[in-house]
């Protein structure tokens, strides 16, 4: 696609967005499902040449012609089969089907001496194919594009972890001044929950599974022209052997259950970055983070002060476009009139959208968190114009003394009131304790009061 063609797309992801949805063509193009199609009838051809009840053979030339046919898969390839499919070639009418404008693709590209053109979809049903190729181009898009993104906001959250690990910050619950955190420890939260949920995404792709089983499951066509062969095992062997599961009851269609796991992992995934992006945007408004201004960049078109966290509004906004696609999607699939309905068919053509929100979406947040630098001035100041928060340390020190009404003490003198900590000391030097007790509380900083908020930065794996 050109740069002009760019401006005229349709969808903002070809468009706008084109350049960083780039990476996942490979995996979720209608180029690519035709690659990954060929490739299925191929290796099948393939499997039935090894089979010893078929008199097909395939010499080492042959098969590795065959292979070349997906492993050199190039765009003249794709033209050819969607010509096949909508206007017919070489001898062969518009299929007007996409599935089998693949198998006369292979056809047509057979060695003019090959016996093998009978064999080529051998007691196939299309959904054979189709669920065996968007698999393998799910799992290869995961692989090689979408973890690999995830992974990269993992890592520069667990190193923003490490190095500001002793940062005090001011916590907030409910919006109000709260128990003092620090800001490496808030990052570490975020690390350790998106290592879980793209865990969760690794477990689920390598859970992929496919199935062989033909128009209704049973391997009817293959038992009626082979009864004597093990069809259920030779699939089982095939499905294995493209490293996928194998799924042995199925209707027409597998039941994409683990399509839908797939689905459910990433909105897991993109609900801790859609949370990340909106902390990360109140530290900002509050000042907490400042953000590298970019050379020649406009942050409004009115007010030349601005630098906008648009980087986690526009990752926000993708996100959460991805979630609703991958919400309907994980719905969508799972179902199917009786053996077999159609409507799924272009449902999964919409796999590469969600993907490529949630693509946009990952790189925005890591442009973001690439910009935001902590204000420790700032943090530091918000933290002693609250001197009240060391409220609750102090009503906790009191209970271990043996003191019933400490909470109530600590509440009268503080709740709804603007306190100072000479407020603090104050009620220190009334209080009937041991004078080491008063030393305590005399120490007490809000900067100070944050546990071991530091040490458990040490707990990211």
């Amino acid at each position: 696609m050109t740069e002009t063609d760019a401006l005229y797309a349709v969808s903002p992801l070809d468009g706008r967005y084109g350049s960083r949805t780039a990476p996942l063509s490979p995996y979720a193009s209608e180029a690519a499902l035709m690659r990954a199609r060929v490739r299925v009838e191929v290796e099948y051809l393939i499997a039935l040449a090894d089979l010893e009840a078929t008199p097909l053979e395939l010499g080492l030339e042959e098969r590795e012609h065959l292979r070349g046919l997906y492993k050199h898969f190039a765009e003249e390839d794709a033209r050819l089969i969607k010509k096949l499919e909508t206007e017919g070639h070489a001898g062969f009418d518009a299929t007007n089907h996409d599935v089998k404008a693949v198998e006369y693709f292979v056809r047509h590209r057979l060695p003019e001496d090959s016996d093998a053109s009978a064999w080529i979809h051998f007691g196939l049903t299309s959904e054979d194919v189709n669920n065996l190729a968007h698999r393998l181009l799910v799992r290869d898009a995961v692989d090689e594009v979408l973890l690999p993104a995830l992974y990269d906001v993992r890592e520069t959250l667990a190193e923003m972890a490490r190095e500001y690990r002793d940062l005090p910050m001011l916590a907030r619950t409910h919006g109000q001044p709260a128990t003092p955190t620090t800001f490496g420890k808030e990052m570490a939260v975020y690390a350790a929950r998106l290592g879980r949920a793209t865990g969760r995404i690794r477990r689920t792709t390598d859970e992929l599974s496919g199935k062989l089983g033909g128009a209704s499951g049973t391997y009817a066509a293959h038992v009626a022209a082979y009864p004597d062969v093990d069809w259920s095992a030779f699939a089982a062997e095939f499905v294995t052997g493209l490293g996928l599961e194998f799924e042995s009851l199925t209707t027409q269609v597998n039941p994409c259950d683990d399509l839908a796991a797939v689905f459910d992992a990433f909105r897991g995934a993109n609900d801790v970055l859609l949370d990340l992006d909106l902390d990360v945007w109140l530290y900002v408004s509050d000042r907490y983070l400042g953000q590298e201004a970019v050379e020649g960049e406009t942050g409004s078109s009115t007010m030349p002060h601005k630098v906008n966290p648009i980087d986690f509004e526009n990752s926000e906004g993708n996100l959460s476009k991805a979630n609703s696609d991958l919400t309907f999607l994980a719905d969508y699939v799972t179902t199917s009139r009786l053996q077999r309905d159609l409507s799924d068919s272009t449902v999964k053509r919409n796999i590469g959208a969600a993907f490529a929100h949630c693509l946009i979406g990952y790189g925005k947040t890591s442009a973001g968190l690439s910009k935001v630098v902590p204000t420790e001035q700032v943090m530091r100041d918000d933290l002693e114009s609250t001197p009240e928060i060391i409220g609750e340390a102090v009503q906790t020190i009191l209970r271990r003394e043996g003191q019933e009404d400490a909470y109530e003490r600590v509440k009268a003198v503080t709740r709804g009131k603007d306190v100072s900590i000479e407020d603090f000391r104050d009620m220190f030097d009334d209080l009937e304790v041991d004078e080491a007790v008063r030393e305590e509380l005399h120490a007490l900083t809000p900067a100070g009061y944050t546990g071991v908020a530091s040490d458990l930065v040490d707990d990211l794996e």
